[in-house]
């Protein structure tokens, strides 16, 4: 071939978001070679000139894309930069069946297993830009606090939840009592390579909790790429690179957040607020192998710095709410004094990976994290309630009318507390042939939290201040403890279509010196006649060991059984863990609508809890009884309606029912005579418990111009049925009258993506695109409710006041991706 015969073209292929695609494969058809698109999408391909007569047909293909033919006009194209979009393809191939196993097991051999597309954490229009936001729009997820990272699942509370990040688990801090106090979840978005969600039925590899498991794993970058993130709530920036000889990677993030913007819609309190909150993490991989085999022996280091410090000055503040005799009332308060919370974390982690054989590989752990959180409040407020005028005719329409009392509080905090856990951990996969994978662990950890409790409080509405008004609480606790665990499980492939999962955990606590053991067993089969079609059933017994929160009485023992509940603050080292027995059937179906991908999951669950440790909820803060004294269940269906409702776009809906209760051993209620005298006491039976939610709604809807893909807008739905409360120390009223107000959501966003460079990358810092967004937040402008404080009028009549979450704000967001 001559130099004459040949034409060089360049071009840049992206998917219908437009984002560049890499490892697009580009060629001419029935000429030999091609090329690939690097991670900015660009290539650049050399093809020979076509003979007289004939014409040039350019294609563009990559897995589970549609191929793109197109007619070249030559030699013009050769002198322009092309451009290609390409859309997700629907299509399956008949009578051919592909099934192929990763090291994981496949998404439809596992029960309660939903897998998520990092990019969308980045696009879901939320106060904060926070990865938890999507969680919650998962079936059986429920959260009533958008100004929260935490949520729980199934009747659970979020406690209960495991996080792993590269096979290291994650912890949150201890002190933090309101979401306004909250950072962001530990879980990067911009690190992110691939997340695994359960909600249940987990498998004998992950560890001891009784709700569910958040599985993420962190990006092995092949190339240098960086992105710029900012908005009137925060920012962040984060940059991955890979070492020229191949060996060594990195990947690290930084995010800041300051929450005053939002916080400043708040009705219920105004004054100074300052809640600034900042991390930053790094994953490191390098490749201690031979040059030509560098990935068989990898060492990882996992680091993590968070800060989070959280300061108000409250003035005033003021709700509506209506009392027993339906009356409109209105709390005014003035407020003196600040609060000031600081939560410190680092944590860090080593990893050791080597594969002996293709079929055998091992990997050492270690992990270290420290943690330091502050909670000093000094906090006086003076309240007046006033009846509201609610005659649409009057003149005072809406006005108070009618003060009714005075009264005053103080509150006093000087709490500190200091953790450090240190782990080591062995872990080993052997695949003796195609039927079974074997894995099994070790693990031992080291915790030692040293807690000092100082807090003072008092009520005061009548110009003095009772006993009954005033607490004190002042302790300083220590715990040391080592924990043990280890565990072993098969999955066994009958065949393509059958995969059983079974094994056992064991977990050993030096402070109580109980052993337990979970046995654990999945199974899932797809049909032979409708291979779309997949059903999945697990049974399994979950303990969950205590851990710091769950020993601190937070509540108390009864001093008189007619007497309410008493905080002491001590811990209790003969608490023993509890138990959940998970009985889960499910089924999935992979069908083709519109010419498009869509899936439906469908699960029924039933869990039944032994030694349970009640607690009731305060905004975001468990005070937990801190004794095995109920027995509790949780019964529900889930369901999630996932795929391209428009084209190129997934979307998703999901659906929720669940009741959940509990029987505590010591609750009692007063029975009488038919002459009015006392006949005794009876068990109360089950009541509610704290997260008892009926009916949750999650939606994620994303849609974009026909004919400009790069313009999408998103919607964020999230609906909550009301939950049960009670007033302080008093679980027995739980859920008898009051429910809390429904939690409804709407949040909608709209994105432009500006592509900045359409030609080779002129340096490697090179601006690639804009994504500009602006977010309406609580379009409907709801009046949710976080939870409620209980204020005493002179009369000792207690009035249950909410405590309002955020209104509607707007929101605009950049991110920068080089």
């Amino acid at each position: 071939m001559s130099p004459a015969t040949v034409l060089t073209l360049r071009g840049t292929v992206r998917d219908a978001a437009g984002q560049p695609l890499e490892l697009v494969v580009v060629g001419v058809e029935g000429q030999p070679g091609g090329a690939n698109t690097d991670a900015q999408g660009h290539f650049e391909l050399k093809i020979r000139q076509p003979a007289a007569g004939q014409r040039a047909v350019l294609v563009v293909r990559r897995l589970g894309f549609a191929t793109v033919r197109q007619v070249l006009s030559l030699p013009a194209d050769a002198g322009r930069e092309l451009s290609f979009t390409l859309r997700t393809d629907a299509r399956s191939l008949g009578g051919v069946t592909v099934r192929a196993r990763s090291d994981e097991a496949n998404e439809r051999e596992q029960v309660s297993i939903t897998r998520l597309d990092p990019r969308s954490a980045k696009v879901l229009p939320s106060p904060f830009g926070d990865f938890n936001a999507i969680l919650k729009t998962l079936p059986g997820v429920q959260s009533n606090n958008e100004l929260s990272s935490t949520y729980n699942v199934r009747g659970g509370n979020y406690d209960e939840n495991l996080v792993y990040v590269n096979g290291f688990e994650v912890y949150r801090p201890f002190l933090v009592t309101t979401a306004q106090q909250e950072g962001l979840s530990f879980i990067n978005p911009d690190l992110v390579r691939s997340v695994e969600f359960s909600s249940g039925g987990w498998q004998p590899k992950y560890g001891d909790k009784l709700a569910s498991v958040l599985s993420v794993d962190y990006k092995t970058p092949e190339k240098f790429a960086a992105s710029f993130t900012a908005s009137l709530t925060g920012g962040a920036a984060h940059a991955e690179a890979r070492s020229a000889s191949g060996r060594v990677s990195y990947l690290a993030g930084i995010r800041y957040k300051n929450a005053q913007y939002v916080l400043s819609s708040l009705r219920q309190q105004q004054g100074g607020y300052n809640p600034t909150f900042y991390d930053g993490q790094a994953f490191v991989t390098i490749g201690l192998g031979k040059r030509d085999d560098m990935q068989r022996t990898q060492l990882s280091l996992l680091g993590v710095l968070v800060h989070n410090d959280y300061r108000f000055s409250p003035e005033t503040g003021q709700a509506s709410f209506s009392t027993a005799t339906n009356q409109i009332s209105r709390l005014f308060i003035v407020y003196k004094g600040r609060e000031r919370m600081q939560y410190d974390t680092y944590q860090g982690g080593l990893s050791l990976k080597h594969d002996f054989t293709p079929r055998l590989q091992m990997e050492l752990l270690g992990s270290a994290v420290g943690s330091r959180e502050l909670e000093y409040r000094d906090v006086e407020a003076a309240y007046t309630f006033a009846e509201i005028n609610r005659d649409p005719n009057s003149d005072q329409f809406n006005e108070p009318v009618r003060q009714r009392n005075i009264g005053s509080e103080f509150r006093h905090s000087r709490n500190t507390l200091k953790a450090r856990v240190l782990t080591a951990e062995y872990r080993g996969r052997w695949t003796p042939g195609s039927a079974h994978t074997l894995r099994w662990g070790a693990k031992i950890g080291h915790e030692k939290i040293t807690d000092v409790l100082d807090e003072y409080s008092f009520v005061d509405s009548a110009d003095f201040v009772p006993d009954s008004r005033r607490t004190r609480l002042l302790s300083n606790l220590q715990l040391t403890s080592t924990r043990t665990q280890a565990y072993v499980q098969d999955t066994w492939a009958f065949d393509t279509l059958r995969t059983l999962t079974y094994g056992a955990r064991v977990h050993h606590w030096s402070v109580n010196g109980q052993t337990v053991i979970s046995p654990r067993v999945q199974f899932s089969a797809i049909s032979r006649r409708h291979p779309n079609r997949s059903f999945k059933a697990a049974v399994g017994v979950y303990y969950q060991p205590p851990f710091y929160r769950e020993l601190r009485s937070q509540i108390g023992e009864r001093r008189d059984s007619s007497q309410p509940l008493v905080q002491t603050g001590a811990l209790n080292p003969e608490l023993r863990a509890q138990r959940s027995l998970h009985f889960i059937v499910g089924k999935d179906v992979t069908f083709q609508q519109f010419g498009r991908p869509f899936k439906l999951t469908t699960e029924a669950y039933y869990k039944y809890l032994t030694d349970v440790v009640p607690y009731d909820v305060d905004n975001v803060r468990l005070r937990y009884f801190a004794r095995n004294n109920a027995t509790a269940y949780a019964a529900g269906f889930d369901a999630r309606i996932s795929g391209e409702f428009v084209k190129g776009a997934e979307s998703w809906f999901s659906l929720g029912v669940l009741t959940t209760r509990e029987n505590l051993s010591d609750d009692s209620t007063t029975t009488y005579n038919p002459d009015g005298s006392v006949a005794g006491r009876a068990p109360k039976g089950y009541i509610r418990r704290p997260q008892d939610q009926r009916l949750n709604v999650g939606i994620f809807f994303q849609d974009h111009l026909p004919d400009n893909p790069s313009v999408r807008g998103y919607v964020n739905v999230v609906f909550g049925t009301g939950l049960p409360f009670s007033p302080p120390n008093l679980p027995d009223e739980r859920g008898t009258d009051e429910l809390t107000r429904s939690y409804k959501r709407v949040d909608l966003g709209v994105s432009k993506v500006l592509s900045l460079r359409t030609g080779p990358r002129p340096h490697l810092y090179s601006l690639e695109s804009l994504w500009l967004g602006l977010e309406i937040l609580n379009v409907l402008d709801a009046n949710n409710v976080a939870g409620y404080s209980y204020l005493q009028d002179v009369n000792g009549r207690t009035y249950a006041v909410p405590s309002y979450l955020s209104q509607r704000v707007v929101n605009l967001r950049v991110i920068a991706r080089f």
